[in-house]
């Protein structure tokens, strides 16, 4: 198995010849007298016995009883007699040595080398750590210092989105307000038109004022009608900044908590308390985006969020042009409309004053006919009594006796008198059923006369009252919206 770090050509890996001793040659010992070589820190179960003690103890009983041909008593035992011909050799004792001297040096060249190659493992490994933390750090700050550049034009686009929103809320304020001006307006118009409806006879007329009426209430309804349409749009336009504005905050809020736990995160050192094992996290992919994805959704929100507030600066450059064109507009018609109603009501007070006049004119009339009447009656009245004694006369000549009944002169002239007298009556009374039927026309024009002043006395009232019902009209700054 070859060690991290290390080439497989380490010394401990093969064999090392000492430096320090020259390698022996095998010796022709017994396998007893010299046991395998077992590699560094391996123990024999047996290398640790005595040979002399295991020999003498395996000595077999009755070897006691050997021979000796020199006849010198033995320097030892009998009984270790065999055991003495049976120890190592002063050769195999040095080279016993050798081999553990060599065999020492080897495990301790191997353990050196080990050791060695070790430390410089550790030394590149903690190089590697170091370098590795430090590439991490400078990632986490990269990612950070990314995190800030977004999280600063997150919130100037929210600044300006929230302004934005602000501004549009108040022309959607000034559309309503504007609207609701509207109502006084077309109310009096309207109260005017249904107040009109109650002149009489001919002063029913389709006048101009009736004209202007009529089109000023329409242009008011046109004016409300666009002002609301405008504040409909504006507030499907609001619904459409809340979500930018609802986005952008989530996206922030989201930069904000990844701002904290990434700085956490590159705050943290070897020696901080907060660190521990979580074994198995780095093999958990939880991550739904990368960095080209991560920037582009932020990019999505703010340029959303710019098409918005887009959007929202040309509603309210709408805004003020129709509430600045409604306005006008609302103004022109009224001041047109007040204008007929002025020039009709001078026409109406003329007519009547000229009614009042050829009413008094005819009252003169009347006056003088009733006077006329009356003379004329007593001129017939005066006429009867010379008719009475012109006839009288004529019917007692009548009486007088046979020749006396002569056609004279006073018979001629009385009669001459009672037709001329009787012809002036009919005269008179032809005269005065003349001025009779005059008296009766006379009054005719004058009940006539009186009605239609009435009438222009009505016409004139309500035309008057329309008057002082339009008498106040909202501001140009109120009908802009301004309150």
């Amino acid at each position: 198995m070859e060690f991290l770090g290390t080439t497989q050509l380490a010394s401990y890996c093969g064999t090392k010849k000492s430096c320090l001793f020259p390698d022996l040659a095998p010796t022709s010992t017994t396998k007893d007298t010299y046991q395998s070589y077992y590699l560094p820190g391996y123990r024999s179960l047996r290398s640790w016995r005595p040979s002399l003690l295991h020999k003498v103890v395996s000595v077999p009983p009755g070897s006691d009883k050997q021979f000796n041909p020199t006849g010198r008593p033995p320097t030892v035992l009998p009984a270790l007699r065999y055991t003495l011909h049976a120890r190592y050799s002063t050769h195999d004792w040095h080279h016993a040595n050798m081999v553990q001297l060599k065999g020492s040096e080897d495990s301790r060249y191997c353990a050196g080398r080990l050791n060695t190659d070790s430390m410089r493992l550790m030394q590149d490994k903690d190089q590697l750590t170091y370098q590795m933390q430090e590439d991490s750090r400078r990632n986490l700050g990269e990612r950070i210092s990314n995190i800030d550049f977004w999280r600063s034009e997150l919130i100037y686009e929210l600044e300006y989105l929230l302004k934005e929103t602000q501004a549009l809320e108040t022309a959607k304020k000034r559309l309503e307000c504007a609207a609701d001006e509207l109502q006084g307006p077309l109310k009096a118009a309207l109260e005017c038109l249904y107040h009109r409806e109650k002149r009489q006879g001919i002063d029913l007329v389709h006048d101009d004022v009736e004209k202007n009426l009529i089109k000023e209430a329409d242009v008011f309804k046109d004016c409300q009608e666009i002002l609301t349409k405008l504040a409909h749009k504006i507030s499907q336009q609001l619904s459409i900044n809340r979500d930018a504005q609802h986005a952008l905050e989530q996206d922030l809020s989201d930069k904000n908590s990844a701002h904290f736990i990434d700085e956490k995160c590159f705050n943290l050192r070897n020696t901080s308390d907060s660190i521990n094992f979580y074994h198995g996290v780095e093999k958990t992919d939880g991550t739904v985006s990368v960095p080209e994805t991560w920037a582009k959704f932020s990019e999505d929100n703010i340029r959303c969020s710019q098409h918005a507030r887009a959007n929202s600066v040309k509603l309210r450059e709408d805004t003020e042009v129709g509430l600045e064109c409604t306005s006008e507009e609302m103004w022109n018609h009224f001041i047109s409309t007040n204008l007929a109603f002025n020039n009709r009501i001078a026409e109406v007070a003329d007519a009547k004053n000229k009614l009042q006049a050829q009413l008094a004119k005819i009252l003169q009339e009347i006056f003088q006919t009733e006077d006329t009447i009356m003379l004329l009656e007593r001129s017939i009245k005066a006429k009867e009594y010379p008719l009475k004694v012109a006839q009288t006369c004529l019917a007692g000549r009548t009486k007088r006796p046979n020749i006396e009944l002569c056609r004279d002169a006073p018979q001629f002239q009385l009669i001459t008198e009672v037709y001329t007298i009787d012809d002036t009556i009919q005269t008179l009374k032809r005269r005065l059923q003349e001025a009779r039927d005059t008296l009766q026309m006379l009054l005719l024009n004058k009940s006539k006369l009186e009605h239609e002043i009435s009438v222009k006395a009505n016409s004139f009232f309500i035309d008057k009252k329309c008057m002082d019902m339009r008498s106040v009209f909202p501001s140009t700054p109120r009908l802009m919206g301004y309150t």
